[in-house]
């Protein structure tokens, strides 16, 4: 896919909420529940770079900031270890000045104080105040499961305050058009509903018990 292609696909993502792009890809991609973002404000879109940390450990998600390009999305996984916080201030910081889209890491990240004002959109497990080890280990831009999702390099991520969705490449084009005709038919209904009609009617459960 070139470039080009990537940013207007980009830019048709942006338009759709996360629960929108679950229901358009038949419910599949959605993360585990407990990864939210640090304010509901925040929204991250873009492609992902994978990062795989050992446990307690995050030398290698240093090192993968500076192995992005501009507005890619940093997908974490921490070896299920999630008494530590794998990401702080500082690194946000270095994530700003590289203009990084976002994180989104299945553990847990600390100086959420500093973060939420940052405006660095961070979608994380939870928060824990115990520092981590600078040993290594890991492996950037390989495929991992965060979330309980399978996540490749390069794949679709989209998080808002609901939740964190990841749209594999092969499917994103069918997927954007799916949520697209999904939009406009929930425009209708919500047209039909104000001029009095029912959701058991409309959708046809007036008859279900």
């Amino acid at each position: 896919m070139t470039e080009g292609s990537c940013q207007a696909q980009l830019e048709k993502a942006r338009a759709f909420s996360a629960a929108t792009l679950i229901e358009a890809n038949s419910g599949a991609g959605a993360m585990a529940m407990a990864i939210k973002p640090l304010a509901p404000a925040m929204r991250v879109c873009g492609f992902a770079t994978t990062v795989h940390c050992p446990p307690g450990d995050n030398l290698t998600l240093h090192q993968a900031i500076y192995a992005c390009s501009p507005g890619a999305v940093l997908v974490v996984e921490v070896s299920g270890h999630f008494e530590a916080g794998y990401w702080g201030s500082l690194m946000t910081q270095a994530a700003l000045a590289r203009r990084l889209g976002g994180l989104v890491i299945d553990g847990c990240v600390r100086d959420s104080d500093e973060i939420r004002a940052s405006g660095f959109p961070v979608f994380a497990r939870g928060v824990s105040i115990r520092g981590t080890a600078k040993q290594g280990g890991g492996t950037v831009n390989q495929p991992i499961v965060a979330g309980g999702v399978w996540v490749a390099p390069g794949e679709l991520v989209v998080g808002d305050a609901d939740g964190v969705v990841v749209v594999p490449q092969r499917a994103l084009a069918s997927v954007l058009e799916a949520a697209r005709q999904r939009v406009e038919r929930e425009a209708q209904v919500c047209k039909q509903l104000a001029a009095g009609a029912t959701t058991l009617e409309l959708f046809g459960w007036c008859d279900k018990r």
